[in-house]
């Protein structure tokens, strides 16, 4: 079955190098959710929760297959190949960042993090970022101080 896995760089989970584009990887232990096997998602959402890095491979997967979840999230196989790979980087930073979008009304948000939100200029990231935890800190503290 064609499914998703994400890796940090160029090394798997357990610090082994990624394989070539093609080259099958093969389990010979148990196959185990979440223990042991080679694990992947039908859906890159689904991979995304289970993701230790950035880079996005489309794989097969196929052996002995197991599912985990219900509805299932993820697949744990004998073998797995990539078949192709991104950095996911840029992917994935426009979708937190929409996500952000989808609740941003809910709190009174600093206009340089509302600008990175939308925009995504590199140039405000660190502030923006700097901005958020001040307003952070200043909520907690307003909460300490009113629970005391």
């Amino acid at each position: 079955m064609k499914a998703y896995h994400f890796t940090k760089g160029n090394k798997l989970r357990d610090g082994r190098p990624l394989p070539a584009i093609g080259e099958w990887l093969e389990h010979t232990g148990p196959i185990v959710p979440c223990e042991s096997g080679l694990h992947a998602s039908e859906h890159p959402f689904d991979a995304l929760q289970y993701a230790p890095g950035e880079m996005l491979h489309l794989v097969e997967i196929d052996g002995e297959l197991v599912t985990h979840g219900d509805p299932p999230d993820k697949v744990v196989g004998r073998r797995r190949r990539i078949i192709a790979s991104i950095d996911a980087t840029d992917l994935l930073r426009e979708f937190a960042r929409w996500c952000a979008l989808q609740v941003i009304h809910l709190w009174e948000c600093p206009d340089v993090v509302r600008r990175y939100i939308e925009t995504g200029d590199e140039s405000i990231r660190a502030a923006a970022r700097d901005a958020a935890w001040a307003a952070w800190d200043a909520a907690m503290a307003a909460a300490w101080a009113a629970a005391r």
